[in-house]
C-alpha cells in the first residue's frame, strides 16, 4: 500500500494557486483512476482509495500536513511508501523534481510530514512555480494563481505530468525511472 499526500490549503480562496499544485496533482491522479477525493464527517482530510494506494489531501493547512498521517498508521506504511507532492519556488515554472529522501528545502508541509513519519526517507515530487517577480512578496506569489498564459500552460502540463508520475509510482515504477522520465527544470 502506498500513500500519496498532496499538499495545499483548504478553501476556495486557495484553489488552483501555486501553493496548491499538490492538491491539483492528486486530483489529476484520482481522475486517472476515475475517482474523486471525498471528505468524511469530522475528518481533517479528503481521500480516495485506488488499487494499491490511498490519495490524500490534508485539510489542516500546509504547515500541518503531517497531522493526517496518524489516521493511516494502521496500514503499516514505510517512509519509502509515502510520496508528498508540493510546490517549489526554486524550480522554474512547470518544472518537476522527484527526489527520494533528503531535505525539505524550507517547505513546512514537508517538515510536518517528516516529523510525523520520524524519517526523511519519503519520496518528494516537487512542481516548480518559479520565484516571485521583483517587488512581489513570497507569500503573495505562492498564494496567487499564475497569470502569464505561457507559464500557466507550463504549470498545467506539470500538474498533468505529476499526476502521471503518481499513477506510475502506484503501479510500482521505481523512483530512478520516474526521475528519468519526469524531472525537468521548467521556465525561468
Amino acid at each position: 500500500m502506498k500513500l500519496i499526500i498532496g499538499l495545499g490549503n483548504p478553501g476556495s480562496a486557495y484553489s488552483h494557486t501555486r501553493h496548491n499544485v499538490g492538491f491539483d496533482a492528486v486530483d489529476c491522479a484520482a481522475a486517472f483512476f476515475q475517482t474523486k477525493l471525498k471528505k468524511r464527517c469530522l475528518c481533517n482530510y479528503r481521500y480516495a482509495k485506488v488499487p494499491g494506494a490511498i490519495l490524500i489531501q490534508p485539510l489542516t493547512y500546509m504547515n500541518r500536513s503531517g497531522m493526517v498521517l496518524k489516521h493511516f498508521r494502521k496500514y503499516g506504511l514505510k517512509p519509502s511508501d509515502v510520496m508528498a507532492v508540493c510546490d517549489n519556488m526554486d524550480l522554474g515554472t512547470g518544472g518537476i523534481r522527484i527526489k527520494n529522501g533528503g531535505g525539505n528545502g524550507g517547505q513546512k508541509g514537508l517538515n510536518s510530514i517528516q516529523e510525523v513519519l520520524g524519517s526523511p526517507d519519503f519520496i518528494r515530487l516537487f512542481i516548480g512555480t518559479g520565484r516571485p517577480a521583483e517587488g512581489v512578496k513570497v507569500v503573495d506569489h505562492v498564494l496567487s494563481r499564475e497569470t502569464d498564459p505561457v507559464k500557466a500552460k507550463e504549470l498545467d502540463k506539470a500538474i498533468q505530468d505529476a499526476g502521471r508520475a503518481i499513477e506510475a509510482f502506484i503501479g510500482g515504477e521505481d523512483v530512478a525511472k520516474l526521475q528519468s522520465i519526469y524531472n525537468r527544470k521548467g521556465l525561468l
